[in-house]
C-alpha cells in the first residue's frame, strides 16, 4: 500500500479501502491470472491475460507467452510495464442506480519487464509456472522435464517490481439484496452463428 506521499502511481482516492504488503502478497499467490500491459512505439496499450506466479524471494512476476509477438515487441521498445490482478464478489443494489456496487478486490503492480535471457533463470520460472499449476504433478514422474527446444519456442518474462497497491470492498454478510452473479466461466467451445 502506497504511503502519503509515496510512489504517485499507488496513490488512492479511498485510502480506507487500501491493503498492506502482506495482504498484497497472498492476493498474488491466491490469483488465478493475471494482465499484463505494455505498450508500443506507437503509443497502443496492449493486455495480454496470463498464467503467471509471483516470486516473494526475487520480488518479481513471472510468466510466460510466445518469442515473437506483440508482447515481446513492446518489452523490447519500452521496459515500462503495469499487471493487475482482480476478483469480484457480490453484487450491492441500492435504491439509486448511481449507488449500485459491487464487493471487489485487486492488486496493480508497476515496473520493468524483460525477457529472461540466462537459460537458467528462464527455465527455473518457467518450472515455477508448473509447480503453481499443477502442484501436484512432478517433473520426471508425471510428465518430462523442460527439455533445451522448448525452452527456444517460449519465452520466460520477470517484472521487477517497484510499486504496487493493493484494495479491497467487501461488505457485511448480512447486506441489504447482495447476490453472487452467475457464474460466466467461458466455455471452452463457444457457439457459431
Amino acid at each position: 500500500m502506497s504511503e502519503p506521499g509515496g510512489d504517485a502511481r499507488t496513490e488512492m482516492r479511498r485510502h480506507d479501502r487500501g491493503k498492506d504488503d502482506v495482504w498484497i502478497k497472498a492476493f498474488l499467490q491466491a490469483a488465478p491470472y493475471g494482465f499484463m500491459a505494455t505498450v508500443g512505439d506507437e503509443g497502443q496499450p496492449f493486455l495480454n491475460s496470463n498464467l503467471f506466479v509471483y516470486d516473494e524471494e526475487a520480488h518479481c512476476i513471472v510468466l510466460h507467452t510466445a518469442r515473437t509477438g506483440r508482447t515481446r515487441d513492446n518489452i523490447d521498445a519500452h521496459e515500462k510495464v503495469c499487471f493487475s490482478v482482480a476478483g469480484m464478489g457480490r453484487m450491492l443494489p441500492a435504491d439509486q442506480a448511481l449507488e449500485f456496487s459491487v464487493e471487489y478486490a485487486g492488486v496493480v503492480v508497476f515496473g520493468t519487464g524483460r525477457v529472461i535471457t540466462d537459460l537458467d533463470e528462464a527455465r527455473d520460472g518457467l518450472q515455477m509456472i508448473l509447480d503453481r499449476y499443477a502442484p501436484h504433478l512432478k517433473p520426471e514422474r508425471d510428465y518430462r522435464g523442460i527439455t533445451l527446444d522448448e525452452m527456444k519456442r517460449t519465452a520466460t518474462y520477470r517484472i521487477d517490481i517497484e510499486a504496487w497497491s493493493g484494495k479491497q470492498k467487501q461488505e457485511a454478510a448480512d447486506f441489504p439484496g447482495a447476490y453472487e452473479m452467475p457464474d460466466v466461466t467461458v466455455p471452452f467451445e463457444l457457439p457459431t452463428e
